[in-house]
Parts: structure tokens; sequence; C-alpha cells
């Protein structure tokens, strides 16, 4: 389902993926609120389209000012225990990991899931970018189906 919002100027980009984070304390007071602040906090979303002829807001929070786009929720990309791994069941991540210099990391800790939650896979996607896992933990690179926002 596709939804009008407004996003950074810098970052409009048809394509560009974001994780909605909610509302700053600069957006108080803002008559642009309701437009900007429309989206699910904590859901991944991709830009789908940039309104033409759409004029630069100023805003508080973006320097250079926000713009009208189409956005929908998008997929998120995971790793999760092999065992579990199959499209159409339900998950949850494997749980946290400090390796932040392993290629996988942002697979085991994935903007826009968070460890508490149980999602759907939607499809496998195979190995993971990693040779070993630090934890030894069995894991397999799987997309999560996009919630809806």
């Amino acid at each position: 389902m596709t939804t009008v919002t407004l996003i950074g100027t810098r970052l409009a980009d048809t394509g560009r993926e974001f994780v909605y984070q909610g509302e700053s304390p600069d957006c108080e007071g803002c008559p642009y609120r309701s437009q900007c602040l429309n989206l699910s906090e904590g859901t991944r979303y991709r830009v789908t389209g940039i309104r033409e002829n759409a004029q630069t807001l100023d805003c508080a929070v973006h320097d250079s000012g926000v713009r009208a786009v189409e956005v929908e929720p998008a997929p998120v990309p995971a790793n999760v225990p092999s065992k579990q791994a199959y499209a159409g069941g339900r998950v949850s991540l494997a749980g946290p990991c400090p390796h932040t210099e392993c290629p996988s990391h942002g697979y085991c800790v994935p903007d826009g899931a968070d460890f508490d939650d149980e999602r759907v896979i939607d499809q496998v996607l195979g190995e993971p970018p990693h040779d070993e896992c630090a934890l030894d933990r069995d894991l397999t690179l799987v997309e999560f189906r996009a919630e809806d926002g």
C-alpha cells in the first residue's frame, strides 16, 4: 500500500530504504507534522516515487528541507536460525551480536526488525555473507515479509 509522506530532500531517491524512527523534538509546532508523521515507527519503508512539481518545504530536522514522496513498507533481509528458515514460517532473530566487524552483522541486527518480534519469512535467500559465525550460530539469510505500515 502506497503512502504519501514528506522526507528530507537528500533522502528523496526512488528505491531508497529507511526505517521510520518517529517524531523528533524539533517537529513540535511544525505546520507539516500531519504530512510527515504519518508512518509507523520502527517500520522499514522504500521510496517508490517522488511527487513531481512538489515544492521543497522548510524543515527544522532536515537542513535542505523536505519534499513529498510515495513510500510503501519494505521487506527486511535478516539472518535467522537455519532450522527455522523456510518460506511462510514465523521466526524471531537469533539474538544480539557484538561482532560489528562481521559482514553479516547488518543481517543479524537488521534495521526494521526487533529481537522480540516474530516475523513471517517471505523467501529464503541462502547462505549469509560470513564464512563462520563468531557466536557459532547456524544461520540462513532470509527476507522478512514487509509489515503493513
